[in-house]
């Protein structure tokens, strides 16, 4: 009986993390942890299996059909968890009135949703999430904008000036809701309409009016509609809405805050950012490429202050971003910014013959004990071999012990691209 190869692929939509790649993930994640800590928020995390329910959302949000959902040995239903916002709602109704708010806090959670695969999207992914629990100011939204701009520019994107290579679209969704209002849309209608708003750009005029008269809509709501997504700036949306309009006021507010906070000049206001999950109630933002090289979101997040409430909590104002970590680091790539000659060891430790095994891993201990990296290579390879392995790992030096150099009671210290001189053993301790 033959046997069958198993498939050297991983499940479609996932990825393997080789070395190279986790080097790069690793140093994508300490330049988010570095930052959010530096805005005082504290790390969070949960297992990533939830209860179907937390999910599942009377607005037939389009997340409630990507979910990959199960049956566990004990008649549960469980999905893996899509993103973190209802965890972290769920974590902070748990605390009851413990948790003192404000509250900050971050982490970078793993994610699944079972959706069509694109450029800069799988079916998981992890994703940077920083929210403030119990602040209903939009100084708020404000701190959050600052630490994704903070992020961008401490990992070399433009952010200053004319040439901005990252821009943030700023909305708000107590004007659309002001705005459906008036045309007679309320309730789960008005979700279902965010929802398609929010897949103009997408879709396309046409398919949006379609998509708007499926749910009811009649042309003349369909075309005023499209005619407020296509506001741009504060002066057309003051003559759109009006300057009593709640949303409108918030952001005028929060431009202003922008300002002294040093980040208003990648801001601009575009109502055709909806986001589509139903329970933003706010402010509501997106971070693009203005190359337009990557043609989807590289990162969003908004105000949900109902949310506590409808999981069966007390009202909470709350606030947050989810930042992907597939399309930014493509961006990354695309734009050479990503890190090449990382150090992953100190020293490279090379014991000529296995003779000389033992007095490389007491040598090894020893600069272990002193917080160093060190690798030893036990290949038994020609020199020439064993530079090319420190260069490639970016070993500051290589530390050679041959027979000659155990029977001196030396070993020859070589700086990688430099000299190299005996230094006695018993300099390390031995």
């Amino acid at each position: 009986m033959s046997k069958q190869s198993i498939s050297t692929k991983p499940v479609k939509g996932m990825r393997d993390v080789f070395p190279a790649d986790m080097r790069i993930r690793n140093w994508l994640f300490q330049h988010w942890r570095t930052v959010a800590k530096s805005f005082g928020f504290e790390e969070y995390d949960s297992a990533i299996v939830e209860s179907e329910a937390l999910y599942i959302r009377k607005a037939g949000d389009d997340i409630t059909k990507e979910l990959y959902t199960f049956e566990d040995k004990g008649g549960r239903k469980i999905a893996l968890r899509p993103e973190m916002t209802p965890t972290l709602a769920r974590m902070i109704m748990a605390k009851g009135g413990s948790l003192p708010l404000p509250a900050r806090w971050f982490s970078i959670p793993q994610c699944f949703r079972y959706e069509r695969m694109q450029k800069g999207r799988k079916r998981e992914h992890f994703q940077w999430n920083m929210d403030i629990i119990g602040l209903s100011s939009v100084a708020a939204e404000v701190e959050l904008m600052a630490a994704q701009y903070t992020f961008l520019k401490n990992v070399g994107f433009v952010v200053e000036g004319e040439k901005t290579e990252i821009g943030f679209k700023v909305s708000n969704r107590q004007i659309i809701e002001t705005f459906l209002d008036s045309l007679g849309i309320t309730g789960e209608t008005f979700a279902e309409v965010c929802i398609v708003m929010d897949k103009r750009d997408k879709i396309g005029e046409a398919a949006t009016i379609e998509q708007l008269s499926q749910r009811g809509l009649n042309s003349e709501q369909a075309n005023a509609i499209l005619n407020l997504l296509n506001i741009r700036g504060m002066d057309e949306l003051r003559e759109t809405v009006g300057e009593d309009n709640p949303g409108y006021r918030s952001l005028v507010e929060l431009i202003s805050l922008a300002e002294a906070m040093g980040i208003a000049s990648v801001i601009e206001v575009d109502l055709s950012v909806i986001r589509g999950l139903s329970y933003y109630t706010g402010t509501v933002w997106e971070l693009y490429d203005t190359s337009g090289s990557v043609p989807r979101a590289i990162a969003g997040g908004g105000r949900y202050d109902r949310l506590m409430e409808s999981l069966g909590g007390k009202p909470t104002p709350m606030v947050g971003f989810g930042f992907g970590d597939v399309v930014i680091t493509l961006l990354l790539q695309e734009k050479k910014k990503l890190p090449t000659n990382q150090t992953l060891v100190d020293d490279v430790i090379y014991p000529i013959q296995k003779e000389q095994f033992a007095i490389a891993n007491r040598l090894a201990a020893q600069l272990r004990g002193q917080n160093r990296t060190v690798l030893v290579e036990y290949s038994e390879r020609r020199f020439k071999h064993v530079i090319k392995l420190a260069e490639k790992v970016g070993a500051k030096r290589m530390l050679i012990i041959g027979e000659s150099e155990a029977a001196k009671g030396v070993v020859r210290c070589k700086t990688i691209g430099g000299n190299q001189e005996e230094q006695p053993l018993s300099d390390f301790g031995l």
